[in-house]
């Protein structure tokens, strides 16, 4: 027998004393029928030292333009100091001479943006010299670089972070290609990794991870042509996916991981944020535009008509109201008032291919760059084709995420309001960017008043002489 351990079965056994520190986090018993805790059982985070302030916008008035393959939006505001941002004046036209986001006539794209602008800047009453610009033309490409140099054991400073930066965008250079965005999402110095910002941090190598988003030259040339005949000089030249992804996303989307596909008229925009970061941009050329001729061709009637049918009934899902609910349309050719009756459901079942077609190959781009399968965070459909009725559900189903529609934040006096305010994201993401929400992102091809803009002016020239 072990002397040391007590034999006695009458002995008293003690029972642990439950303490704040030792009680659960979760209830664990099945006779609590109500899960909810009281105040005291519930671990908290501490408070934030500071409560959130509102953004810090650049002074002035900013304007900008977003070149769509459906439709032309010029914005003219300004960042108001509770930091939301006001449209002092809009323009708003159809598209003419772009398709696919793509400008294939200079002379009715310039007539367009001519008319767009000066539609703003009446209604603003102020002249734009200066505008920063979507960019969805050049079929825009994402990549990942990582960037080395050496530091030799000591702090890092700005300039060796401008340096392993202009690394990486020597690296980037392919020819016929600009890069748009150079966006460092991340630091390592020597084996730590998930650094925002090295400067001090003592090491022998520092790396950079890169997001670099490059264009054809042939199609940033052709774009920044057509802003010249218009009287305009392009200080920004923004990822169409990032200006909408800025628009649509709080900053704790942003952090958390979300997905935005932008449904514009002529292409899809994707982008993929996460950490707070942009992750991963893509581009699809199909969009609502190849909806309203699909519609156009099944029913035989004219382009306007079949996007009013598809505007003001159009579904990507079938009801089962659908088949009793006639439609009358004016068809190609019948004299005027002359009209044909079709139900409503022949009218979804142009529309439900095209719509399963663009969000499986959304899903397919995801798979290919790797944020597919192993990703599960919300998507937030914008863009003017997202409003059909059926959407959400139909992406919920093919992207298996969760889906939300996604309309500008924290901006006043859009054309439209409410969840129509979705045609309007990038314009809205553009008007964020030129105001200061570029900041956030680094990105080293913005104009930067920063020292080490000499450096980038620099490798620019280099890279144009190579």
């Amino acid at each position: 027998m072990n002397d040391l351990v007590p034999t006695d079965p009458e002995a008293p056994r003690k029972k642990r004393r439950r303490t704040v520190r030792s009680r659960s986090l979760l209830p664990v018993s099945s006779r609590h029928k109500n899960h909810e805790r009281s105040e005291e059982h519930i671990l908290s985070l501490p408070p934030a030292d500071e409560p959130s302030l509102p953004r810090h916008w650049r002074v002035g008035v900013f304007g900008v333009l977003d070149i769509g393959s459906t439709k032309m939006t010029c914005l003219i505001g300004r960042g108001e100091a509770d930091g939301t941002l006001r449209v002092l004046g809009y323009g708003w036209r159809r598209s003419r001479g772009i398709r696919n986001g793509n400008i294939v006539d200079l002379k009715e794209a310039e007539q367009a943006i001519r008319a767009t602008v000066g539609q703003a800047e009446d209604a603003a009453d102020r002249r734009l010299d200066n505008i920063a610009v979507n960019l969805s033309c050049g079929h825009p490409e994402s990549h990942l670089f990582n960037a080395r140099m050496p530091i030799g054991g000591r702090e890092v400073s700005e300039a060796d972070m401008g340096r392993v930066v202009a690394e990486g965008q020597s690296r980037a250079y392919t020819e016929g290609r600009t890069v748009i965005h150079t966006l460092p999402i991340g630091y390592a110095v020597d084996d730590t990794y998930g650094i925002v910002d090295p400067r001090g941090q003592v090491c022998e190598q520092l790396t950079a991870r890169l997001h670099v988003v490059d264009a054809a030259t042939a199609a940033v040339r052709t774009l920044d042509s057509v802003l010249m005949r218009s009287e305009l000089k392009m200080t920004n030249l923004v990822s169409a996916s990032l200006a909408s992804g800025l628009s649509v996303l709080d900053a704790d989307e942003r952090e958390l991981g979300a997905t935005v596909v932008d449904m514009g008229g002529g292409t899809t925009s994707i982008a993929v944020f996460g950490e707070g970061m942009l992750r991963h941009t893509a581009f699809l050329p199909v969009g609502g535009l190849h909806v309203t001729r699909d519609l156009a061709g099944m029913l035989s009637t004219s382009l306007d008509e079949a996007e009013r049918l598809k505007t003001k009934y159009g579904a990507a899902e079938l009801s089962a109201e659908d088949s009793s609910e006639l439609i009358t349309l004016q068809k190609i050719g019948e004299e005027t008032g002359v009209l044909t009756t079709v139900s409503r459901a022949r009218l979804v079942s142009a529309i439900r291919p095209r719509i399963e077609e663009t969000l499986e190959l959304v899903r397919d781009r995801l798979d290919d760059a790797g944020f597919g399968r192993t990703g599960r965070e919300r998507v937030v459909l914008t863009g003017g084709a997202s409003l059909l009725d059926g959407v959400g559900p139909m992406a919920a189903r093919i992207l298996d995420r969760p889906v939300r529609l996604g309309r500008p934040l924290g901006i006043v006096g859009l054309p439209e309001i409410g969840a129509n305010s979705a045609g309007f994201s990038t314009a809205s993401g553009l008007l964020a960017w030129a105001a200061g929400a570029d900041r956030g992102f680094h990105d080293a091809d913005s104009p930067d008043p920063r020292p080490n803009g000499m450096l980038k002016r620099l490798v620019h020239f280099i890279r144009g002489r190579a």
